[in-house]
């Protein structure tokens, strides 16, 4: 009955996808907890807020991971609800791409598509670097050679090349990883949580140091300090529109990818709060650990010990590899479906589907070669100017947040301009959907992406800057040369038929069973 039930849930997905024009291509075999996991492992904070504890606490100190924590994580749930009722109305692999493109033009679609390529550059090699900058040290101290920024490039390079291997051969081992990655996550914060309370239960902090404000080790004042240190918790709650990128891999997309979109949301929010809380109240020196190289791995030894410190710092670094996993995932999928609707240089080598493992293969091996070339471009820098100010992980996560949350501001701004004119109605809602509070909700979430992209540019992250606008020039050089006058948008506005649909399906029939099996 079970089967019976999965299959007719398949062909109504199916029929509803080729209302856009597209033909399943991709093989929709994710479950709910797997459209899930895929963005709670990619918002992982056991790697945004770990990774960046030393910026938040420099800049914010202990009240950083009591009000910055709490501040961004609310805001970014109305963000999350305001995209996860899009996702529900479009349930498209283009995603934020594709519901700019219906909700405004084109172009809207067209720059959207980039600007998020953009920030999707930047996480991936974000996460792959903090994997990186944790397991290098620990490499080193067990294999007797010095840490420097070329072996940690090196290590870079390696999880990246290991990460598209994986996604090469296909959705089924990544969604097995995703849903294990999701339990990895909370069993390890358990074992952060439960480590520390019991060997640092006679040195813990008051819980008032965790909202103590007023403290910074920068030599910036402190209002303007703290919201530079919210970087740490804003680039943790990024990545959740993957649910929306791997959503014509989900059975019935329309209910499961908005729920997880928001719930990844909601659950790292209290997981991640959890784990800052007994961090920060084991703190024994802030200025040391804020100055240390690594304030989180410098707090964990000191509370932890040597031995067991270093096994707890292993099992965070290892949950930091399956949020890189998830992000290429993602990323790769965004690619595939803006190339199907030729957005990209050689489109179709980007959106050409592997027939023996049902993934877009040559797009994966894309966003591994883009995401080293920005790592690249910043160890150049830092090798030329060694003693610069800013840091690569910091440079890296603010190129990520900016690109990721203008791209989801975009979609939102349009829905509202679109409900302005009359032009989307409650009967273009899906059925995951905010009813009246959906204005309010997109307001504030709009509001909120507009300041922050503000503060993740400011010094020390001016370089961040000086890369978007020069990245968003080129946008314009491509736009104007090219893409103004080629670019078709989506295909479902070409009036696809449906012979062409059926046709393209059946070139995947065979391949289908040998993937299941």
């Amino acid at each position: 009955m079970e089967d019976i039930d999965k299959k007719s849930q398949l062909q109504e997905d199916k029929q509803y996808l080729h209302q856009f024009g597209y033909a399943q291509e991709l093989l929709r075999d994710m479950g709910g907890f797997s459209n899930f996991a895929i963005s709670f492992s990619i918002i992982s904070i056991l790697t945004g807020a770990v990774s960046l504890y030393g910026h938040g606490l420099l800049y914010g100190g202990s009240g950083m991971m009591g009000f910055g924590w709490t501040i961004v994580a609310l805001f970014v749930l109305l963000i999350a609800a305001s995209m996860a009722e899009l996702s529900s109305a479009i349930p498209t692999a283009g995603a934020l791409y594709h519901w700019a493109a219906i909700l405004g033009s084109k172009r809207w679609g067209w720059y959207t598509a980039w600007i998020n390529l953009i920030g999707q550059i930047g996480i991936v090699a974000g996460i792959d670097y903090s994997f990186a900058l944790f397991a290098d040290p620990l490499l080193a101290s067990t294999l007797g050679y010095e840490s420097t920024l070329t072996t940690t490039l090196i290590v870079f390079s390696i999880t990246l090349l290991l990460h598209g291997i994986l996604n090469h051969i296909g959705i089924r081992i990544v969604a097995i990883l995703n849903d294990f990655s999701a339990w990895y996550h909370i069993g390890v914060v358990a074992v952060v949580v439960a480590s520390l309370a019991f060997f640092s239960k006679d040195s813990l902090q008051p819980v008032e140091y965790l909202f103590q404000v007023g403290q910074t080790f920068s030599e910036k004042p402190y209002a303007l300090a703290f919201l530079i240190g919210l970087l740490q918790a804003q680039w943790t709650f990024t990545g959740y529109d993957a649910s929306a990128h791997t959503i014509e891999e989900t059975v019935n997309p329309r209910v499961r990818a908005p729920w997880g979109i928001f719930s990844s949301v909601a659950f790292s929010f209290v997981f991640g709060f959890i784990m800052l809380a007994f961090v920060t109240l084991s703190i024994r020196d802030a200025g040391a650990a804020a100055s240390a190289p690594n304030a989180f791995i410098y707090v964990i030894s000191e509370a932890l010990g040597g031995t067991f410190g270093s096994a707890v710092l292993w099992l965070v670094t290892i949950a930091m590899f399956f949020c890189g996993l998830s992000s290429v995932t993602s990323f790769s999928r965004m690619m595939y479906a803006f190339s199907r609707d030729n957005g990209m240089p050689l489109s179709r080598h980007w959106a050409e589907i592997s027939r023996k493992y049902r993934t877009p293969a040559k797009a994966i091996w894309l966003v591994v070669i883009l995401s080293f070339a920005l790592a690249l471009f910043d160890y150049i820098m830092k090798t030329v100017n060694p003693d610069t100010a800013y840091t690569t992980i910091a440079f890296l996560t603010a190129v990520s947040v900016v690109g990721l949350y203008v791209a989801y501001g975009i979609p939102i701004y349009l829905k509202l301009r679109a409900q302005a004119n009359g032009l989307f109605q409650d009967k273009h809602l899906g059925p995951w959907n905010l009813g009246n509070w959906s204005k309010p909700i997109n307001i504030l979430s709009l509001i909120w992406i507009v300041f922050i992209c503000i503060i993740m540019v400011i010094p020390p992250n001016e370089i961040a800057a000086y890369a978007l606008i020069g990245m968003f020039v080129l946008l314009l050089i491509m736009d104007f040369g090219y893409y103004k006058n080629h670019f078709e948008g989506p295909q479902g506005a070409l009036n696809v038929s449906m012979e062409e649909i059926l046709k393209k399906e059946a070139e995947f029939r065979d391949s289908d069973e040998s993937v299941t099996m």
